[in-house]
């Protein structure tokens, strides 16, 4: 197996600007139904691939599916996926290439082969099943200590990745990665950065909430209204205005202003 930071293209290469397009334009919405697609969408006419799964690799916790898209590979790319995340990950080339760089480089190339896979059912269920040949990965570090992979798979039908097809991932490469960190910043600020303001606001605090209290907090810090937090507690809104007072007094503060002050203080102050 073979890793290198990313090299910029040696030759010109054409790129279809409506896929380029609609792979931008869609930043923000269903990554897990769209955003593999579309990369396999703008890298197909030039580059024959059968599968796209991209990984994030937060610290210290297992790989997370972030999306995924397949050409008709006879076995179930969800079911792949999930194995190699609960049991695969450590085998991976992507794990040696991250170990090995950090975060100095803003992207790695990572090719893989089926020869390269010395473990055995790790071969047989991600590559011998789903008739994968070859892997080529983009790794990139983001801002939250985490990797995102962006990995590209040919069918053996398709043969290896020959050197011109490299050439043209690396050139493209800027593109691709890009659209996947925004894609990635935007799931952490409608899903996972609420979970750590909320956590942020009881660790400031040195309180103990019941798990209704703190779905409560999560949503008042997501700037949600007291009409749409009775209706996703599925009280009335004058019950919802009473928890909210009680929170208030168990955090010890007196509004708003004052939790937006606790959730969004460095950790340092």
């Amino acid at each position: 197996m073979q890793y290198w930071p990313l090299r910029s293209g040696r030759s010109e290469h054409s790129l279809n600007i409506g896929h380029a397009a609609n792979l931008l334009a869609r930043i923000g919405l269903n990554r897990s139904k769209f955003l593999a697609a579309d990369l396999l969408q703008v890298i197909g006419p030039s580059v024959p691939l059968a599968q796209c799964t991209i990984f994030a690799y937060p610290q210290r916790r297992n790989p997370q599916v972030f999306s995924f898209a397949d050409r008709a590979r006879e076995v179930s790319l969800p079911m792949i996926s999930n194995k190699y995340v609960q049991r695969f990950h450590d085998q991976d080339g992507n794990r040696q290439a991250m170990n090995k760089w950090g975060t100095g480089e803003s992207t790695i190339v990572q090719r893989q082969s089926i020869d390269d896979i010395a473990h055995t059912e790790y071969r047989r269920i991600c590559y011998e099943q789903p008739q994968i040949c070859e892997r080529v990965a983009l790794l990139t570090h983001c801002e939250s200590h985490c990797w995102l992979s962006v990995n590209f798979y040919r069918g053996r039908e398709h043969g290896h990745f020959c050197e011109q097809e490299m050439d043209y991932l690396e050139t493209i490469a800027p593109l691709l990665v890009q659209a996947v960190r925004l894609h990635y910043h935007a799931y952490l600020q409608a899903n996972e950065m609420p979970l750590l303001l909320t956590e942020r606001v009881i660790r400031q605090q040195h309180v103990e909430l019941t798990a209704r209290e703190q779905e409560l907090l999560r949503l008042m810090v997501t700037g949600h209204t007291v009409e749409e937090i009775a209706e996703r507690l599925g009280v009335r809104p004058i019950s919802a205005a009473t928890y909210i007072k009680r929170l208030y007094r168990k955090l010890g503060i007196s509004g708003l202003r004052e939790l937006f002050g606790l959730a969004t203080r460095a950790e340092w102050a």
